[in-house]
């Protein structure tokens, strides 16, 4: 005789379909809270980065000065929205003279994939500066609290200052070779 297959024990008064709709509702309150955390997290980050942002952007003429670098001018929290040629960038520094403009992107931690985006950057600054008749050539500089030896020779070798914490101050390593210009 063929065996009978039972079917699932569900608690007393319980069929299959509530005890679905009673996952797929602990299922929803999770991915809720999981959404929220990550929220929170990214706030934080953002904080993080707007600290280190705060704690360099002060002292970063004075830094390039020693460089070799005058800066008279420095904005911070920059942007170019350019609608008719489909430009758009954000730049956390931008240090400025007449001749030479130097980008600035700070993160908490610097990563390849950060670096790579302040490339990117670089060549809309160049682009948008084409359009509209400025000659100046463009340098580029990446600030980080945490960055890995893999990161730093990646951005020097890029042709970026490189700006790392040093005790209560920073640091600014120029680039490997000759600084990169856009």
């Amino acid at each position: 005789m063929p065996e009978a297959q039972s079917q699932p024990a569900y608690p007393k008064g319980l069929d299959f379909e509530q005890v679905w709709a009673a996952l797929m509702e602990t299922r929803e309150r999770q991915e809720r809270d999981a959404s929220e955390f990550n929220k929170r997290i990214g706030t934080l980050t953002n904080l993080f980065g707007e600290i280190a942002e705060h704690m360099v952007a002060p002292k970063l003429r004075e830094k390039f000065k020693e460089l070799g670098f005058t800066f008279p001018k420095a904005n911070s929290n920059s942007n170019v929205r350019d609608y008719d040629n489909n430009i758009f960038f954000e730049v956390d520094v931008i240090l400025e003279n007449g001749d030479k403009a130097m980008l600035v992107e700070v993160k908490t931690k610097l990563t390849i994939e950060r670096v790579n985006s302040h490339i990117e950057r670089l060549e809309k600054m160049r682009k948008y500066a084409n359009l509209h008749g400025d000659k100046r050539s463009f340098l580029g500089a990446v600030a980080g609290a945490v960055v890995s030896d893999e990161v730093r020779n990646y951005a020097l070798n890029q042709g970026f200052y490189l700006i790392e914490p040093s005790g209560e101050n920073f640091n600014i390593t120029p680039p490997n070779g000759k600084p990169k210009e856009w």
